[in-house]
């Protein structure tokens, strides 16, 4: 029986690319929708409801999910333990307890959960980026011209 197998590169997570894309995907996906309704529009109950659940969706993957399977794939694919402690290229943060000259001893756990801290924040930024974007979506600019003491708007000819 011929059996194929995937492509794997070392250091990948099929689980952890995928939650993390679709999780991308999902939160900007509110953009082209935003752009299709009417400012202004009254939402009904059924919407509300609706969008309320696809929020909370986004944010279970976005804060539980990718977070998770990046520590589930350092743990047991990478191998990333608190024995395992950074030493870094050509050794410059080998910690002065092993024989280098850093003070600070670093562990791949300790750089994992800094990982960790990181995909919350690109989250967290990409949240307040569509939350943003979704206020602002109907404003227009105007440029206010200079009014004259009788408050009518100065306009200068070329």
């Amino acid at each position: 029986m011929l059996a194929i197998k995937p492509l794997e590169w070392p250091g990948m997570n099929q689980a952890f690319l995928f939650s993390f894309a679709v999780t991308v995907a999902m939160g900007l996906a509110v953009i082209p929708y935003g752009k299709r309704r009417k400012v202004g529009r009254p939402v009904t109950w059924g919407e509300a409801m609706v969008g309320s659940v696809y929020v909370f969706f986004v944010w279970f993957l976005a804060f539980g999910v990718v977070p998770h399977q990046w520590i589930d794939h350092a743990d047991k694919d990478l191998g990333w333990r608190k024995d395992k402690i950074i030493y870094g290229p050509l050794n410059l943060l080998q910690p002065d307890t092993y024989g280098g000259s850093f003070p600070i001893t670093i562990s791949y756990e300790a750089l994992r959960d800094v990982i960790v801290v990181v995909i919350h924040v690109i989250f967290f930024a990409l949240t307040i980026y569509i939350i943003s974007w979704w206020q602002k979506r109907g404003a227009t600019t105007t440029k206010e011209l200079e009014q004259s003491t009788y408050g009518r708007p100065l306009v200068r000819k070329s």
